[in-house]
């Protein structure tokens, strides 16, 4: 029988979410995102869950981000036209940041790339206090999408993001809440209960206040998003990088746990 990638559970108001491929870092895939996206999808046909906690289903790991050994070093039309309309983890991080009640990311380890893309869509991050996180794109030749630039600037601000993106540092312990990347960090020894209390909190509180409140605040968060007659430009850039030699470089590096040298081509 196969794995479960995703483990779905649900205790009262509360529903929990856990990242499931602690073999590989709890790294995300195509199916992990996909079934994230329709159990999120099913929970928000309804009142029953008001919150939901996103965690990783290992001690050491939220997620080590999209498996790397997935991301493609040539765009062909159809996959660039799928990049356009867009693709399962976009959608995975719309579906979080557009659930109907508040998420929580509990980022109990290290936690890179589009998985800290996805706990910056989450509506509050708490951290254990050994957390190591960052955005490596620059580092693998990539050029991120302008709707997961404008998720972090909305979380930590114009200045941080771009200082995240520029250096692709990883950063450590309390050096992650002094980016904004999370808003508590706690003994991991008591995350789970920290997180479990902030949940139940919630999931108590008025279900249309909970609601409508996120709704707004959603509304409101749009003032981040990137114009409509920039995004043809911004897609040319993304392709661009994706047909360079600099991400089989990078892609290369990262497997083999050494530093690229770049050619800008």
């Amino acid at each position: 029988m196969e794995k479960e990638v995703l483990i779905k559970e649900i205790s009262g108001h509360v529903g929990t979410l856990k990242l499931n491929r602690p073999d590989r870092g709890n790294s995300l895939t195509l199916s992990m995102l996909a079934e994230l996206h329709l159990v999120l999808t099913e929970w928000a046909e309804n009142d029953s869950v008001r919150c939901v906690v996103i965690t990783g289903n290992s001690e050491k790991a939220f997620s080590s981000g999209y498996d790397i050994s997935a991301i493609p070093t040539e765009l062909s039309p159809e996959a660039a036209e799928l990049l356009k309309t867009g693709n399962p983890l976009t959608l995975a991080l719309d579906t979080v940041k557009n659930f109907p009640f508040p998420v929580i990311a509990m980022m109990n380890g290290y936690c890179f790339g589009a998985a800290l893309n996805l706990a910056v869509c989450c509506d509050i991050r708490i951290g254990a206090d050994h957390i190591k996180a960052g955005m490596p794109p620059a580092k693998l030749g990539i050029v991120y999408h302008p709707e997961g630039l404008s998720q972090f600037i909305e979380v930590v601000g114009m200045a941080k993001t771009r200082e995240i993106f520029f250096t692709g540092r990883t950063y450590q312990g309390k050096e992650v809440q002094e980016m904004g990347l999370v808003d508590h960090l706690v003994p991991a020894d008591s995350l789970s209960e920290t997180v479990y209390a902030m949940a139940d909190e919630i999931s108590k509180n008025a279900p249309l206040s909970l609601k409508g409140t996120k709704k707004i605040l959603n509304m409101i968060g749009k003032y981040f998003l990137i114009g409509s007659e920039y995004l043809s430009d911004a897609q040319k850039l993304i392709t661009e990088a994706f047909n360079s030699d600099d991400l089989k470089i990078g892609r290369a590096a990262f497997i083999e746990k050494r530093n690229p040298v770049f050619t800008g081509k």
